[in-house]
């Protein structure tokens, strides 16, 4: 059989292909050796959010007393909550199925495969063949080489979410979105919990990651400066020796150490296409060293984003069969993570701008006890700070708050339409929103550049006269 387009792995890139293909008028088929969805739908985005959901509704049942609310602490059946986690999974599945792709035009391929040439592959001894490929293999958790890991149960992303057992403590190796996600929703659904890293909350805003670092010490949520050298069984209990020279002892793991793209068993060197084990080579176009073949999302290597990898799945159709060439690569690509509260970032942060342009920024920040929406919800650990040039291009923002990763937009929608600060105000922003806190924020600027100008001059003077 042959197709005029493959996509290799039925995640997020790879749908995108499924779905872009047939409109092209490709003959297009997808290949999944595994679920289809890919670990968004099975192992990340979707099972994590439905269980900050649960933890949430926990954590305010036991703080409804600060409120005037008076219920009993809740009892949380893990079970049930496996249940629900499962449930939104397969709701959602349900609009991306092998029917579902098929009905859209693209025949869908359940199998293992494997380059044998360029232009050839085997699924599990069915030979097929493809004028054009994506390669959108994804990753896999990173699970790093601690002495005496392997003699010890852990989960991973990959196995957390079938779990049906309420531990007494939950060690996590690793601070990044999935370690800080799933430490604060098992912190808020009644285990202790105890965090591991050298680089809290990773490469986030300095501000943002202290005011996480406060909420997570509220909470109850012990976050240890360090890594693990060593694991070993004593009795029931797993022990963690760091080399910070901390030894911890729990009752269950989670390995949150990141992420390794899936480049091997896939004979990409009969392929022609270049890799290392940190991902698949592609030029800035997303084109491999075989010249028909691109790759896009995990499998090129981080930022491991779900939206990044539809985004460059579709820059990669784009650059295979039009002429006008787009990026493949963006240098910083928007994100959330998804603690309470949120902690959304948009282009440059504060000291990444201060790295590239020195002094000549200017950092404008409103603190959520200002903005009204966010008081009366008692939100009020956070802030929207903006980072722009002396004359209001907006080199990059950061929002910490309920629901920040849904205000961010207001800033990514301008700074890649390059309206600048004081084009914000003329957009009417309707109160109490947290987006009300933007246009705080935004009018301040614009007041003292029009007062501090020409304008304000001559108004003063009309005024005087």
């Amino acid at each position: 059989m042959h197709y005029d387009l493959i996509a290799i792995g039925a995640g997020t890139a790879g749908l995108t292909v499924a779905d872009v293909g047939p409109r092209l008028g490709l003959k297009t088929a997808i290949i999944e050796k595994n679920k289809v969805g890919g670990d968004c739908t099975w192992y990340g985005c979707v099972p994590s959010k439905s269980l900050l959901k649960i933890a949430r509704i926990a954590h305010s049942a036991r703080t409804a007393g600060d409120y005037g609310v008076h219920v009993s602490a809740p009892e949380v059946d893990m079970a049930r909550v496996r249940e629900y986690i499962h449930t939104a999974i397969g709701d959602i599945h349900a609009h991306e199925t092998p029917d579902k792709i098929r009905e859209k035009g693209t025949d869908v391929i359940e199998g293992t495969a494997r380059f044998l040439d360029p232009h050839t592959l085997d699924v599990d001894g069915q030979t097929i063949t493809a004028g054009h490929v994506v390669l959108a293999t994804g990753a896999s958790p990173f699970v790093p080489p601690i002495t005496g890991l392997d003699s010890v149960p852990f989960h991973t992303n990959h196995t957390i979410f079938d779990n049906e057992r309420l531990p007494d403590h939950l060690m996590i190796i690793g601070a990044g979105p999935i370690g800080c996600e799933l430490g604060q929703a098992y912190r808020r659904l009644g285990a202790d919990v105890t965090l591991v890293d050298v680089n809290f909350m990773g490469s986030n805003d300095a501000d943002a990651t202290a005011v996480m670092q406060q909420v997570f010490e509220r909470e109850g949520i012990r976050v240890v400066d360090g890594l693990v050298e060593h694991a070993s069984m004593q009795g029931e209990d797993i022990v963690l020796r760091t080399n910070s020279g901390h030894e911890l002892r729990g009752d269950m793991l989670l390995v949150a150490a990141g992420r390794r793209p899936n480049v091997e068993g896939l004979g990409l060197d009969a392929a022609g296409v270049a890799y290392t084990p940190q991902g698949i080579t592609v030029d800035k176009r997303l084109k491999t060293t075989a010249g028909h073949i691109y790759a896009a999302g995990d499998c090129v290597g981080p930022p491991y984003f779900t939206h990044y990898a539809g985004w460059q799945a579709f820059q990669a159709l784009r650059n295979m069969f039009i002429p006008l060439k787009a990026p493949g690569h963006l240098a910083h690509v928007p994100h959330v993570t998804f603690t309470d509260p949120e902690v959304a970032q948009a282009g440059l942060t504060e000291s990444e701008a201060r790295e590239q342009y020195g002094d000549d920024i200017v950092v404008a920040t409103v603190h959520n006890d200002e903005v009204d929406r966010l008081v009366a919800e008692d939100d009020r650990s956070g802030f929207i700070k903006v980072i722009h040039r002396p004359n209001g291009t907006i080199l990059g923002a950061t929002i910490v708050g309920d629901r920040a990763g849904d205000a961010i937009m207001e800033f990514i929608m301008a700074m890649d339409h390059n309206i600048k600060l004081d084009g914000l105000p003329e957009s009417i922003h309707p109160y109490p929103t947290t987006a009300s806190g933007i246009q705080l924020l935004a009018a301040e600027f614009t007041a003292e550049k029009v007062m501090g100008g020409l304008i304000g001059t001559v108004v003063r003077t009309l005024i005087g006269s």
